[in-house]
């Protein structure tokens, strides 16, 4: 669940407190619901069968239905290696490192470490970085102070209806579905009340983050320059002082890999479970759809609008994995008496419409 507060997750909050100050706090808190009924869902699907969503609905469904799954998860592997790799490019930029030297760099690290297989010590170095990077980001919060901004605030504005859209796809993104089930079903002696135990604490967590990277942004200079890795370095050197430009670009890159580990992990895993490959494939699924990434920032001039865009277009990926996830919860003769009834079967599919809307009424 910290790999969901990812890089792009991060210049999401960042450009939202810049743009609306405190106002979309309400929404962020509002988040933890259909963060954690879709997390829980894709979580006690894995705790009840053992098996990965794309293996699952494979055998669940049928070899179509695997192949019809497999393109939306790639779609939104691609989308989502696509916004981690320009969140890389502005960290490295904010040091001085141009384009053309960090994304294959971060390209040539990235394969490597999916290459080794082992994410155990890598895990931990970059937990261990995120955690510092948050200190930082707290310390300079607590400079800065509560500001007298109103925390509930909505406008028919179509930047504010975007952002909105843009924190929806930030914060509920297809491959954490993904490495929910797969990574549940593989953790002996998970159950369902553990499963909702700890992605309860997850949500809540995560959208304390988010909320917390919304008010450093509220604190950046109103005519932030967001666009160049030196207009946020410039903002963020007017919150935090000289130091915290360059925390926040490692904090960056370091959530960056974080969530590019769990989407190699969750994602690559569910395409090749989805098209009934070997479970070994999955390296040379995850390295084809990385180079996109590699390309892309390069065509766009502002990195955080691609990051923007991307985070809306994952709120529409979500839905054909979305669908699925609450059908199999749902199915009685898969989960037995851990279906999705009543209560829980309401707040699921609620959970998602909310979401879906929310990119709905944005390209509207």
């Amino acid at each position: 669940m910290i790999a969901d507060v990812d890089a792009a997750s991060i210049l999401t909050g960042v450009a939202s407190g810049v743009a609306y100050h405190y106002d979309l706090i309400w929404f962020l808190l509002l988040l933890i619901v259909p963060l954690y009924f879709v997390q829980e869902a894709a979580g006690r699907i894995g705790a009840v069968t053992r098996k990965g969503l794309g293996e699952l609905v494979r055998e669940a469904r049928s070899p179509a239905t695997g192949l019809a799954l497999a393109i939306p998860v790639a779609l939104a592997d691609v989308a989502s290696y696509v916004a981690e790799y320009a969140a890389i490019g502005i960290g490295f930029g904010i040091f001085g490192v141009p384009l053309y030297l960090s994304l294959p760099l971060a390209f040539l690290v990235h394969v490597g470490l999916v290459a080794r297989g082992r994410y155990a010590w890598v895990e931990r170095v970059l937990l261990a970085v995120s955690g510092i990077f948050i200190l930082t980001a707290g310390a300079a919060l607590l400079m800065k102070g509560v500001l007298p901004y109103t925390p509930v605030y909505f406008s028919a504005n179509p930047s504010f209806v975007f952002l909105l859209a843009a924190n929806a796809g930030a914060v509920v993104m297809p491959f954490m579905l993904f490495f929910q089930s797969s990574a549940t079903a593989e953790k002996a002696g998970t159950t369902v009340r553990s499963v909702r135990k700890e992605t309860l604490l997850g949500a809540v967590a995560s959208e304390l983050l988010m909320v917390a990277f919304l008010m450093l942004g509220a604190g950046m200079p109103a005519h932030a320059d967001l666009f160049t890795a030196s207009g946020i370095a410039a903002a963020l050197a007017a919150v935090g002082g000289a130091i915290l430009p360059y925390a926040f670009a490692i904090g960056l890159v370091a959530a960056a890999f974080l969530a590019l580990v769990v989407i190699s992990l969750g994602s690559a895993w569910g395409v090749v479970e989805a098209l009934g490959l070997p479970r070994g494939r999955a390296f040379w699924v995850s390295t084809i759809e990385t180079v996109p990434a590699v390309v892309i920032p390069f065509l766009f001039p502002h990195p955080l609008t691609l990051v923007l865009v991307l985070m809306v277009l994952l709120v529409f990926i979500l839905l054909g994995p979305g669908i699925l996830v609450g059908q199999l919860a749902g199915d009685p003769r898969i989960m037995g008496p851990a279906a999705s009834r009543g209560f829980w079967k309401a707040a699921y599919w609620a959970s998602l419409a909310s979401v879906v809307f929310c990119g709905v009424i944005a390209v509207l």
